[in-house]
């Protein structure tokens, strides 16, 4: 199934759902990260006000999410005149396995505005170098999506510069909207991975992604590109940063991600 068909597929209402997601979208042991995020989401909306705009998304990753199906629930912690704060659990049977908080606000009108300029890519789409989907060496839920290196190395090749731009997207998917927009904001592996000279396995801990707009300029399946840098590493933990920018070179977002390294 495509990422957007799982996301369909969820049965529920309110803040109880069920979600079922196939092994064609592990991340090793684990459910792909986008996705679960995106399915904590999907069972926020179920009690925020429509077109309310989700501004922040705060997950940590606590266990294993095998694939199968699994429940849902949100509820709503506060909702004040433009905020609403929710947050969503994923269960792997009795176990909290991903919880998720967001923040979904109101536009309101300010003097300060400030924009990003897009950063300096050496090489547009077509001319970026794809990493193919290898079984036993990729991730299978890889096979699902498009990743072309615009700078940085391949993981594991032991660069010494602590950063990649890449272009994602999502396969055969005819639209894009804000659910679509998390997946695509979690598909690359860490630009710290490069650093090292061997593989090794690696885990996200933590996840925060702030999004700026409602426009998302075409399809996932158009090139986003994200440009990720590592902020620290140290003691087994890499911090990295990135901004997500659509088709059109527009922000889209901003997020920071923990991750362990066992090597």
């Amino acid at each position: 199934m495509r990422f957007s068909e799982i996301l369909q597929a969820m049965a529920g209402s309110g803040g109880a759902w069920t979600a079922s997601v196939g092994e064609e979208w592990l991340q090793g042991r684990t459910v792909f990260g986008g996705l679960q995020a995106a399915i904590a989401v999907k069972a926020m909306r179920g009690l925020v006000p429509a077109g309310l705009p989700l501004r922040t998304l705060q997950t940590s990753f606590i266990a294993p999410l095998g694939a199968g199906s699994f429940r849902a629930e949100a509820r709503v912690l506060r909702s004040g005149k433009s905020a609403t704060q929710v947050e969503a659990r994923l269960y792997d049977g009795e176990q909290v396995a991903c919880h998720a908080l967001g923040i979904f606000g109101s536009s309101r009108e300010s003097a300060v505005h400030v924009e990003l300029p897009y950063p300096e890519v050496p090489k547009d789409f077509d001319g970026a170098r794809e990493i193919p989907f290898i079984p036993g060496a990729t991730p299978v839920f890889t096979r699902n999506v498009r990743m072309r290196w615009a700078s940085g190395t391949f993981p594991f090749q032991g660069s010494t510069v602590p950063r990649t731009q890449i272009y994602v997207s999502l396969r055969d998917e005819p639209s894009c909207d804000e659910l679509l927009l998390i997946g695509l904001a979690d598909i690359i592996p860490s630009p710290g991975l490069s650093l090292l000279k061997k593989p090794a396995p690696a885990s996200s801990l933590t996840w925060t992604l702030e999004l700026f707009s409602e426009e998302y300029d075409g399809s996932a399946a158009d090139p986003f590109l994200v440009d990720a840098e590592v902020v620290s590493a140290a003691n087994g933990y890499i911090s990295h940063s990135t901004t997500v920018w659509s088709p059109a070179k527009r922000l889209l977002g901003l997020s920071r991600q923990s991750v362990v390294v066992f090597g």
